[in-house]
């Protein structure tokens, strides 16, 4: 089995320049529950099976080039998963809609167009009832890292003195 143990370059998730990172060897294609597990076996997209060996706390975004013990540069790529899209032209509906979903501690991606979370009937309901327009669609969901970690979905607080 291939295992992969060090990150060699992070991305940002927001970055919207184009790729200018060292080359490949391959891709691995993971939803964001599996981009938080520092230890998790995995298939890469070509078919290889390899094992994720990384620091703890560590995050993967897509975009982000991993490396085996061998030298396997592996790109990651964030998965298309279900998720619920809100939007509006109204920002400030789009501002309290944040609001009651981080008071609920949902993961969040926040752009300036829509907000997107794990899909949930219940959340969407709750949206829906603040006026806002919900999709549900499978696409890659890259939720904001938090205030305390750099990670999304971070359960539990951190906090340094």
């Amino acid at each position: 089995m291939i295992r992969i143990t060090s990150i060699l370059e992070n991305s940002s998730a927001h970055d919207k320049t184009p790729d200018k990172r060292a080359p490949h060897d391959t891709t691995l294609s993971l939803p964001i529950r599996e981009r938080t597990k520092s230890r998790i076996k995995v298939t890469l997209d070509d078919g290889r099976e390899a094992g994720l060996f990384l620091p703890r706390g560590e995050v993967l975004r897509g975009g982000d080039l991993v490396q085996s013990d061998e030298g396997l540069v592996v790109k990651i790529n964030a998965a298309p998963e279900t998720v619920s899209t809100v939007t509006s032209d109204n920002p400030h509906a789009l501002a309290r809609a944040s609001y009651h979903l981080g008071n609920r501690h949902v993961p969040l991606q926040i752009e300036p167009e829509f907000l997107r979370y794990q899909h949930d009937h219940v959340l969407d309901d709750m949206v829906i009832g603040l006026g806002l327009s919900v999709a549900v669609e499978e696409v890659p969901f890259e939720p904001e890292a938090g205030a305390y970690k750099n990670a999304p979905a971070s359960h539990g607080h951190h906090h340094d003195h």
